[in-house]
């Protein structure tokens, strides 16, 4: 699993990041992480504001924190 959050590096998406780590590891879930900080990067994806969350080249959410009952629930998704 490729898991990118996509941010400028501000407090949420710092948050997001530690999150989903959680998830993962609570879990048990193998995945490999990136912070894309590059805004011609983010750009790429269909995201108009920040922090996002993109699973497997999914965006997931973007411009707000989600839960963590949501991340899980995307995690454990096959």
């Amino acid at each position: 699993m490729n898991i990118k959050i996509l941010g400028s590096g501000c407090a949420k998406c710092k948050r997001l990041e530690q999150l989903t780590r959680e998830v993962a590891i609570e879990h048990g879930i193998n995945a490999q992480f990136e912070h894309v900080y590059d805004i011609a990067k983010i750009m790429e994806y269909p995201v108009l504001s920040t922090p996002a969350l993109v699973i497997d080249e999914e965006v997931k959410v973007a411009g707000r924190m989600p839960s963590k009952d949501e991340i899980e629930h995307w995690l454990a998704k096959p």
